[in-house]
């Protein structure tokens, strides 16, 4: 069974920063790309960011490029997302999904995690 365990979500202020986790289980992580996605209170969901499975290709969604950073270790089976310079417009549900696509569209993904919630506020 394919299980995706997010973590690491909290409250920020404006301009922190913030690693969330993902622990996968259940499939052989290293040989499936590997997705966030996010949805804040009221609106879409919103792809993030992917990550082939070799680690080598990254894309990010506009409204984050050069602030977050994907990122993964296949020993750990675990799935990163590193988080700078946080706006208020990044409050949102965090999603990782295992995707079978390196595109960059959640439609893309067919497991997610449950999610961790990521607030910035002063």
């Amino acid at each position: 069974e394919v299980q995706l365990v997010e973590s690491g979500g909290g409250l920020v202020q404006p301009g922190g920063s913030l690693r969330v986790s993902c622990a996968a289980s259940g499939f052989t992580f290293s040989s499936y790309v590997m997705s966030w996605v996010r949805q804040a209170p009221g609106k879409g969901l919103e792809w993030v960011s992917v990550m082939d499975s070799s680690g080598d290709r990254t894309s990010y969604a506009d409204s984050v490029k050069g602030r977050f950073t994907i990122s993964r270790d296949d020993f750990k089976n675990t799935l990163y997302l590193q988080m700078n310079s946080l706006k208020p417009e990044d409050p949102a549900t965090y999603y990782c999904a295992k995707s079978w696509s390196p595109s960059p569209d959640w439609a893309f993904c067919d497991y997610w995690g449950q999610g961790t919630q990521v607030t910035v506020s002063s």
